[in-house]
Order: structure tokens, then C-alpha cells, then sequence
């Protein structure tokens, strides 16, 4: 079915009929929620009501949802109708009362492939019996550097018919969709408040044909739901297509024994039209849209709906009674609101002012997704790092009215999971501030400005509204030195000293916060021997590498930054406690092989600043649990990690860190885990290959290691795998890359899912920073240099602002570079060539989208 693809669209991966069933993928705007395409064809998981909801998908009825159909009229030969969708997954066939999948009893087309670059999916269907073949092509906006216009609450759906019989044909296509407001997926296929069919209509649910505003369609709201609801809102269907016929029903007839069903089915086959007026009664909050045309032989017609939502209402995240570390249950009454609530009136105001833009849209997300697959990386981190920016779409991120960006750490299957832009868990995270870069700093305006209060202590999950900013009251160790390096890097990345003189004050209290007493660093010396919470969601007692790496980090960059702004005596400081800190790292925790954690328990409870123990811990301090010990910790050098992202250069002996992750593959990695004990999750099995998250080779194991330490987790293995890529070890790089894709493939999971707590979980966005270690990109807007690898090839680089692809030339003498910059404007001085020298311009250029620059990197 190769010929069946869009041409223009470019594709990393083809599943086949064996590779449907779990495919999810995400269409919906940053901070919108989204409505998932599987594999198949249909529209699942409908998150958009403010909250995720996994397995719910609206219905009629109990056994039917929303739903494309295509009736075509052969002209000479019987007419046929066929579900938009491919055959049904084998282990939806049984249940009780036979298949509880929705639209079961629909006709569908034998043969289903799935085509994917994100945020392009693609849906093959064919049959052998029918002279039309049909092709779904499903998308969303997804332009970085421009949030707005990546943040449309609409799923575009353009079905393209192909008549591949010997005479024209007469094609229609309905859209079918419940008017399902007031219900947000928490209880997943049941209907409206668990009553019989229609029951929403004694809500006052309602439909209407419209043709307004050069567009004509369904729009769908509420009279009954009360307007402050976080289920109040509103939704629209439209045909684009200024020459499809159309017909509607803005209700189904409501008759007993699933006839509601028959009698629209009957009515769509007739004639491949609808009547609007069915017969008995009319209460049903169901909406049918139909789109007529015609397709001579041999030719193709494309009919393209635009599906559009707008819940304005979002809750705040935390509910003021409880201040728990994780929370899975129902959120606050408090209002936050949505920022795409405030671009458009109603949805259907969202299809209205999309529609007209949609083929620029179109062109430029094109653009961009094209020059990424074209480059010359390894498809495998192509695949990983879009298949996973894919979570900034989902519920598990959200933007509320005044813009600023918020992510839970991931999604439960009816709410969010673990709240507050966690710290210590968006610190891995590397697809916001290279795609989205306005979006990164308001995370660090929050984390700075709001969440840090006077005595430096940056609470690592911050309430809302943002006047209960530092509500939480606890610091975890990693989480606020990583955000230390992330206002580097977003200062870097930006070029604006404004921004970053007005977020220091804060920044360097935080870090002074390490020295309080009974603090994270008490005495001074570099090295973090206090109590440390952390990511793995327990207190660590002495120094550890993980930790330490983060500490070293960040005093690195508030040196740079300290000294940028003239405090020259506080830079100094800086550099001597990092300087020191490292020595003392290297000497008494690398054991020739990798770092370990030297456990120091604290004489008592007094030793302990406030704020410093989040309770989830070892209640024993005399002899604490749950520490790392003398583990391999696969992400041991996280800081290092970011450290590498953000240019800071070496934080540890360089020997030492390639050595220590030379030992995270020898150890940690494992071809199978058939004879793997784990007493926590699970999210690798079987014959599936991984790294797990420590192990203990030279024995001295904790008899209680910290909880995680059996798992696997794709965040920290990007983790790990990136710093390989640093070091040179890409072999080993790309095998642990290449294992986590090989677990998403469609069949096992979702290729658009990586879950850890929780669905399309935050850390898995480290798989961006792939891109930059293979390229060496970096970026400084402050001093106007572009850095890369010295590697032949196209390579796509992104700075968050504005993107573009460099094609390098090396040869004995240099390096040739023409830097082409298609999306923004890049201010650039200096190209650097790691290893062969620079480039320097008299002056900065500032190259707008659509020119290139030429450069001669000449060799030293």
C-alpha cells in the first residue's frame, strides 16, 4: 500500500496489522488536551475535558461512539458503506454479551497500515472487495518557536477517497459525534451520569447546523451544564470543502432495542445522504455531519473535517486540604482557566479562525518535521525524540490563562499524577527549551519568582493559583540544583540579561540555601552530605554521585552567571566549592569502575534543616533505608547530563565519567528479563531488553535499596544513553535507544506513551537531548556562537526560538558549513567546530527564515 501515502508527508515509522493495537497517537494543541487516532482509524481516549481519561470515548448508547463512515455509490454497480476503520483487535472479540468494543457492529475495511511522523499520523485502508481505497490523514499544528499556533484545541482529519474502479462513484463521508459535555472520561464508557441512552439530554445538551463565518457544520453545547463546570463547554464538527454536499442530523431518533443506530444507518445507506428530521423523538444529544462528492475513475477527492473543542474551565491541580507528595485523585475547585480559552470564543469561534490558516499551518509544521527527518541523525532518535514531544500535548501538561506553562510529572488514567512541575522530575526533560523556549522560561519564572521563598527554599512542586505558590514547603536537593542550570540554559539559549537580572536575586538565594545549617552542604566544601531528597522519591544521607553532580552543576553555572553580572566574589566562591567538590567526588566515591553513595546518617532529627525531609523516606535515621549505597545508579550522573545540554563542559574527571558509563552498560543493561525479580512495577518484561535503574556488582547491597532500584524507566535510560553519546560510546548509546523504541512498537505499547508515573511521562522528553549530543549543538545567544560536531551531513538544530539545518563539509583543511535557518531569526557571530576551530564574523548576522549563511571553519 506504499502508493497510498501522502507524498508531501514524511513518515519514520509503518506498523503493520500486527502493530495496531496499542498505537494512541496524541492530536490535540500545547496545553488542550487531545483526542487519540489508533491504530486502526478511531478516535479514542477523548482527554479534552481538563483532566485525562484513558479508555473513555464518548457513546451512543453503551455500544456505539463517535465515528467516520463512507457510503460510495459505483455508478452501474451496488452502492456499499463501510466504518472508516480497520478490523477490530482479535482480543476485542469476547466479553459477555459479545464484543464490548465500540462500534463492533459496524462493516469495516479488511486491510489497515499505520504511517507516523509525529505529529502526522496516517491511516491505510483498503479492501479487495471494494473499488475505493481511503486514507486518513490526521494532524495537529506543531510549529516550534510558536507556541500559539501549536496550541489549537482541533484535530484536523482529512480523508482522501481514491476510486480505483473502471467508473466514477459517488463518495460520502458522515462524521458522527455525541454531545458528551458535562462527562470527562471518569467514568470511562458508561453514559452520561451511568444512565440509559441519552441520558445527557436531560441536561439540556444541544446541536445545531451552522453555516457562519465562511464555514458550515455542527456545533454542539450545553443549556444544562452548569457554566462553571469544568465540564461546561462547547464543540463543533466542520466540513472544509466549499464544493462537498452536505446534510446533517443534529439528532438521532431515540428508539428502543438499538434501532437509534438502524435507522441513522438505514438512512446514510440509502442514498449516502441524511434526512434531518428522523423519525420519534428527537432528544438525542447526537450530531451526524455528511459530505457529498464526486470521484471520477482513477482520480482521488479529499474531504477534510475539522474537529474543535474549548473547556475553559480548569481546576488547579491540589486540593487545599492535602499537601501529599503525589496525588492521583480529584483536583481543587480553584479556577485556573486555560490560555487557549482566551484566543477563541467557543469552538466553533476555534475552527473559524483556523480554518483560513490551516494550509499555512500545514505547510510550515511541514517544514519543520521534514527538515527533522531528513537530517542525517539515526532514525531511532528521530523516532524517540518527536514520538515523545508528543507529551506536550497531552493532559499531563496544561498552560493556564496568563500563559505560563505547568506539567504534572504524567497521567494517571482519570487524573493527573504527581503535581506541580516537579523539580526533580522535569529537570531530565530537554523538548521544552529547545522546541518551546517561552514556554521553558516561564517554568523557571515560576520555579524562581514564586515558588523559592525568603530563606532560599524552592518548593519543588508548586501549588496553584500561584499566590499558594510555596504552599508545599520542601526542597528536593536535585530538583532546585537543576533548575539552577535550567536558568542558564534558558538565559543561553535567549540572550535576555533583563530576564536573567530580575530571576538572580532568586537564584542565588536558592543556592545559598545549600549552605543553611543543617542543610544540604552545612559546611561549605562542595560536596551535598545532608539530608537530600530526590527523585527517587526518598531521603539520601552523605554523599552520593547523583546528587553531587547536580550541586557541581549548578554552582558551575551560577559561577558563569555571577560573573556576568559583576559578582566577581560570589563567582569565586562558586568556582572554589565546585573545584573542590569535584576533587573530593573523584577521590573518595569513584571506586575504579563508577561512583558510589557513602551513607552518613544524621546524628538526629535536629541536624535536619526544615523543609529538607519530605516524610517518604526511612523513618530510622540512626540507620537509614532506602538509600543507594553501593549501587551502579544508571542515572548517577545526571548532572553531568545536563551539564553537557547546557555547555558547561566537564564536571567530573573526564576518564572517570566515560569509565563510570562504560559500567552502567556492563551492569545494568540486560537482553531479557524472563529471570529478573522486581517487587515494583513493571514496564519491561519478557524478552525485552533494558537498563535497569541499579544494580549491585560488588555486592554490600542495602537489605531496603531505594524503591526503584529493580525497575526500568525510559527517562533515565535516555539519561544514561545521551551521556554515552557524549562520551563517545555510541554504540552503546544507540542499543539502549533502540531497546526503548523496541518496547513501544505498537503491538506491546503505545509508540506515543512512555509511561513511568503515570502516561506520556515528563522525563521521556529527554530523549531530545539525543539530537544534541550526536550534533553537538549548542547555542549562546548571549555571545552570539553556534557550535557543532565536526560530522559530514544535514543536521537539524533547534535553539527554541528559531530552527534550521546546517550541512557540514569537513575535510583536511576545515570545515564548510552553509547554516540555513527556515522557522525565526538567529543573531550568530561565531560557528564553532568542536575540535577545529571557529568562525568569526566582524560583526553579529542576524539570519531571517528562508536564508543561509555560508561559513569556513578553518582547522587550528
Amino acid at each position: 500500500m506504499a502508493e497510498n501515502l501522502n507524498p508531501r508527508w514524511p513518515v519514520l515509522n509503518r506498523y503493520d496489522a500486527d502493530h495496531l493495537a496499542r498505537i494512541a497517537l496524541p492530536i490535540g494543541g500545547l496545553g488542550t488536551g487531545t483526542i487519540s487516532l489508533g491504530g486502526r482509524g478511531d478516535l479514542h481516549d477523548w482527554e479534552v475535558v481538563n483532566r485525562p481519561a484513558k479508555g473513555f470515548t464518548p457513546n451512543i448508547g453503551r455500544q456505539n461512539g463517535p465515528f467516520f463512515a463512507v457510503h460510495a455509490q459505483p455508478h452501474g454497480s451496488p452502492a456499499f458503506t463501510r466504518l472508516l476503520e480497520g478490523p477490530l483487535p482479535l482480543e476485542a472479540y469476547e466479553a459477555s454479551h459479545g464484543s464490548r468494543a465500540l462500534n463492533h457492529g459496524l462493516p469495516r475495511f479488511r486491510r489497515c497500515e499505520f504511517a507516523a511522523a509525529y505529529p502526522f499520523g496516517q491511516v491505510l485502508l483498503s479492501d479487495p472487495d471494494l473499488p475505493l481505497g481511503a486514507r486518513l490523514e490526521a494532524w495537529n499544528p506543531f510549529i516550534p518557536g510558536d507556541a500559539d499556533s501549536s496550541g489549537i484545541p482541533v484535530a484536523a482529519l482529512r480523508y482522501v477517497l481514491t476510486n480505483r474502479g473502471a467508473a466514477s462513484l459517488t463518495a460520502s463521508i458522515c462524521g458522527t459525534l455525541p454531545n458528551f459535555i458535562g462527562q470527562d472520561g471518569h467514568s470511562p464508557n458508561l453514559d452520561w451520569l451511568g444512565q440509559p441512552d441519552f441520558a445527557v439530554g436531560q441536561q439540556a445538551n444541544r446541536n445545531a447546523y451552522r453555516e457562519a463565518d465562511g464555514l458550515r457544520g455542527m456545533f454542539l453545547w450545553s443549556e444544562g451544564v452548569d457554566p462553571a463546570a469544568e465540564t461546561w463547554g462547547t464543540l463543533a464538527l466542520t466540513v472544509l470543502e466549499a464544493e462537498a454536499r452536505l446534510s446533517h442530523r443534529a439528532a438521532w431518533a431515540e428508539l428502543s432495542w438499538g434501532d437509534s443506530l438502524l435507522d441513522f444507518w438505514d438512512d446514510f445507506c440509502a442514498d449516502g445522504q441524511l434526512d434531518p428530521q428522523p423519525v420519534g423523538k428527537s432528544e438525542g444529544p447526537v450530531a451526524s455531519l455528511c459530505a457529498q462528492v464526486e470521484i471520477p475513475a482513477g482520480e482521488s477527492r479529499a474531504l477534510t473535517f475539522l474537529l474543535a473543542w474549548h473547556f475553559p474551565n480548569r481546576r488547579t491541580w491540589h486540593p487545599r486540604r492535602s499537601a501529599s507528595a503525589c496525588c492521583c485523585g480529584e483536583p481543587d475547585l480553584e479556577r485556573v482557566g486555560n490560555y487557549y480559552a482566551t484566543q477563541y470564543a467557543d469552538a466553533w469561534d476555534v475552527a473559524a479562525k483556523t480554518a483560513p490558516r490551516l494550509p499555512a499551518l500545514e505547510e510550515e509544521t511541514l517544514r519543520f518535521v521534514t527538515a527533522f527527518c531528513d537530517c542525517d541523525l539515526p532514525d531511532v532518535i528521530k523516532e524517540a525524540a518527536l514520538d515523545n514531544a508528543s507529551t506536550l500535548r497531552t493532559q499531563t501538561c496544561f498552560r493556564t490563562e496568563d500563559g505560563r506553562f505547568y506539567g504534572w510529572e504524567g497521567s494517571c488514567d482519570t487524573a493527573g499524577c504527581c503535581f506541580g512541575s516537579c523539580t526533580h522530575v522535569w529537570n531530565y526533560e530537554a523538548t521544552t527549551p529547545f522546541l518551546f523556549a517561552d514556554l521553558a522560561r516561564s517554568m523557571r519564572e515560576v520555579e524562581f519568582a514564586h515558588a523559592t521563598d525568603a530563606r532560599g527554599l524552592m518548593s519543588f512542586r508548586v501549588h496553584l493559583p500561584l499566590h499558594r505558590a510555596q504552599e508545599h514547603g520542601r526542597a528536593a536537593a536535585d530538583g532546585q540544583m537543576g533548575c539552577l542550570i535550567k536558568l542558564y540554559r534558558e538565559w543561553q539559549l535567549s540572550g535576555d540579561d533583563e530576564w536573567l537580572r530580575a530571576l538572580w536575586p532568586h537564584a542565588r538565594r536558592a543556592l545559598e540555601f545549600c549552605w543553611i545549617e543543617g542543610g544540604w552542604d552545612a559546611d561549605q566544601d562542595g560536596v551535598m552530605e545532608g539530608c537530600q531528597h530526590n527523585t527517587m522519591d526518598v531521603e539520601y544521607y552523605g554523599p552520593n554521585p547523583q546528587m553531587g553532580s547536580w550541586y557541581l552543576g549548578a554552582l558551575c553555572a551560577a559561577e558563569a552567571m555571577a560573573r556576568y553580572l559583576g559578582e566577581d566574589a560570589f563567582a569565586a566562591k562558586c568556582h572554589d566549592l565546585c573545584q573542590r567538590g569535584r576533587a573530593w567526588l573523584d577521590e573518595n566515591l569513584f571506586n575504579g569502575e563508577y561512583y558510589e553513595h557513602e551513607v552518613r546518617p544524621p546524628r538526629d532529627e535536629s541536624a535536619i534543616a526544615p523543609g529538607l525531609r519530605v516524610g517518604m523516606g526511612s523513618a530510622d535515621l540512626a540507620d537509614p533505608a532506602l538509600q543507594l549505597g553501593a549501587g551502579c545508579l544508571v542515572d548517577q550522573l545526571a548532572g553531568q547530563y545536563l551539564a553537557h545540554v547546557c555547555g558547561l563542559g566537564y564536571l567530573l574527571d573526564p576518564d572517570n565519567v566515560q569509565r563510570t558509563l562504560q559500567s552502567v552498560m556492563r551492569y545494568n543493561w540486560r537482553e531479557s528479563f524472563h529471570d529478573h525479580f522486581n517487587h515494583l512495577r513493571s514496564f519491561v518484561l519478557g524478552d525485552e531488553s533494558a537498563l535497569l535503574m541499579a544494580t549491585y556488582p560488588r555486592g554490600r547491597r542495602p537489605v531496603r535499596p531505594f524503591p526503584y532500584y529493580n525497575e526500568v524507566m525510559t527517562g533515565f535510560e535516555y539519561c544514561a544513553a545521551v551521556g554515552m553519546l557524549y562520551e563517545g560510546l555510541t554504540e552503546d548509546g544507540l542499543k539502549v535507544i533502540e531497546a526503548i523504541r523496541d518496547r513501544y512498537d505498537g503491538r506491546k505499547r503505545s509508540p506515543f506513551d512512555e509511561a513511568e508515573c503515570g502516561h506520556h511521562y515528563a522525563r521521556a522528553m529527554a530523549a531530545w537531548a539525543a539530537v544534541l549530543a550526536w550534533t553537538g549543538f549548542q547555542y549562546s545567544a548571549v555571545n552570539k556562537t553556534m557550535t557543532f560536531a565536526p560530522v559530514d551531513g544535514t543536521w537539524f538544530w533547534s535553539n527554541g526560538a528559531a530552527w534550521g539545518t546546517v550541512q557540514l563539509k569537513c575535510g583536511v583543511e576545515g570545515v564548510k558549513a552553509r547554516l540555513t535557518v527556515l522557522h525565526g531569526a538567529l543573531a550568530l557571530q561565531r560557528l564553532v567546530i568542536t575540535g577545529v576551530g571557529a568562525a568569526i564574523a566582524d560583526a553579529p548576522r542576524t539570519i531571517r527564515a528562508g536564508k543561509s549563511a555560508h561559513w569556513q571553519v578553518k582547522a587550528i
